[in-house]
């Protein structure tokens, strides 16, 4: 779920033509305040070892209508984050197959065929998932911490001051823009920690186990992609990087002018049976919400189905058909910076909602952390309100439209496509609330 080179490849090209360079700092900071966010979700585990996580949490702290708010948030902040995924995932599939076109049509097509193939492997038989995600893990292996070692001792180009350069001279207007888009993309390198949540109670001794499941993923992957982006960036040619743009590959490149032509294919990959076996997880994992959602009355009844192998196969169905919308944003061409925000903005929404609550149920004394198994003690307070105040202003980072970003004649609901989009979702819920509350609350009639 949480994964390296699809945290960072992903992101690579956005990030060198929107700031230019010196965007490892944003990283940086990115990962230590996604640590104190992942703290959060971890002082909650240790209390509340159950399936559903965040989703739960909100339910049980915030009242029903929170947890109403909570899940659908959680669902549709998921699929986006699937959307991304096969996007950015088509791009490096086209590449993989010499596709040279990169207008907005040809993107979403392969990103269609990258959904079909993830819902292939999660319909198929269950040898066939297991196979894909055990080749996933030896390809993050040799694809992020492996290539960037080699890099690093061998191939390095320039000194260390080159991660801190060239700020601001992309298409970013100046410095301080181009370090808050930097922000921004980089939200997308560090999120899928709190999956380890949505299985406590299938795991042994959850309120210990599930909270350093949440805190050290975060710190393991975290520190992949930090050094895999440091030893890439110093390894760059600055004149290959001048002509880059969103949807181009930098990394293959610099892996071809270091190691030989021979390594372009198999690199290629590598990166694609990451992100295979990433878009795969994700199905596989939004899918089991939704079918969970849907068992408690939360979702249409037809999506609790399941088939005879016991695979909620409705849900899955919704999950990827979902996600294919979503990719229509993409038609435009240049449109990934967008899909990276849409993917991201729900997630940073969700983790906004759970510190949030967090917090106010702590201030109002409704939580008292230390009865769980994870005890900050007088840490957690201020853990918290950093946690939450960073989850809103990146959160609005994130939504922020940025014409620079994308294209200069990008339509104006492209731009706005997080805010649209989660407002309409919202929108929705609460007519449904308002709408169905009254009648679940209505007494039964009498019997005649």
């Amino acid at each position: 779920m949480v994964s390296p080179v699809v945290g960072l490849y992903a992101i690579m090209g956005v990030q060198t033509t929107v700031t230019g360079g010196g965007w490892f700092p944003a990283l940086a900071l990115c990962l230590v305040m996604q640590l104190l966010v992942a703290t959060v979700y971890a002082e909650l585990a240790s209390q509340f070892p159950v399936a559903g996580g965040a989703y739960k949490w909100a339910h049980q702290l915030g009242g029903p209508v929170t947890g109403q708010f909570a899940g659908v948030i959680y669902v549709s902040s998921t699929i986006a984050m699937l959307t991304t995924t096969a996007y950015t995932g088509g791009i490096w599939l086209a590449i993989f197959f010499g596709s040279s076109s990169d207008s907005g049509l040809t993107l979403v097509l392969w990103g269609v065929v990258f959904l079909m193939l993830c819902m292939g492997v999660n319909v198929a038989r269950v040898q066939v998932f297991k196979m894909t995600l055990s080749m996933g893990v030896y390809a993050e292996i040799v694809g992020s911490f492996g290539v960037a070692l080699l890099l690093f001792l061998f191939f390095r180009e320039h000194e260390f001051s080159e991660l801190f350069r060239h700020l601001g001279t992309g298409t970013a207007p100046g410095q301080i823009s181009a370090f808050l888009a930097a922000l921004a993309i980089a939200g997308w390198a560090f999120i899928g920690f709190d999956a380890c949540s949505t299985i406590a109670e299938e795991t042994l001794a959850p309120t210990r186990a599930v909270p350093r499941a949440i805190f050290f993923s975060l710190c393991m992957v975290g520190s992949v992609v930090m050094f895999n982006s440091a030893a890439l960036t110093l390894s760059f040619d600055r004149t290959t990087l001048a002509t880059t743009t969103s949807t181009a590959d930098p990394v293959t490149p610099v892996i071809v002018n270091s190691f030989g032509a021979w390594a372009e294919k198999p690199f290629l990959g590598i990166v694609m049976v990451s992100f295979l076996a990433c878009g795969a997880t994700v199905v596989n994992y939004v899918s089991r919400i939704i079918y969970s959602m849907a068992r408690e009355g939360n979702m249409p009844p037809v999506l609790k189905h399941v088939a005879i192998d016991g695979t909620p196969r409705p849900a899955i169905f919704f999950t990827v058909f979902s996600a294919g919308a979503g990719l229509l944003l993409g038609l435009n061409d240049q449109a990934v910076a967008t899909i990276i925000a849409f993917g991201t903005g729900g997630l940073y929404a969700m983790f906004t909602m759970t510190t949030g609550v967090g917090l106010y149920t702590r201030l109002s004394g409704r939580w008292d952390p230390s009865r769980g198994q994870l005890n900050l003690g007088r840490w957690g307070l201020p853990i918290n309100v950093i946690a939450f105040h960073w989850s809103v202003f990146e959160f609005i980072n994130i939504a922020w439209p940025r014409p620079y970003a994308v294209s200069p004649d990008a339509p104006w609901w492209q731009l706005w496509a997080v805010p649209l989009v989660l407002g309409s979702i919202l929108g929705i819920t609460s007519l449904y609330v308002l709408i169905g509350a009254p009648r679940k609350s209505a007494p039964p009639e009498s019997s005649p």
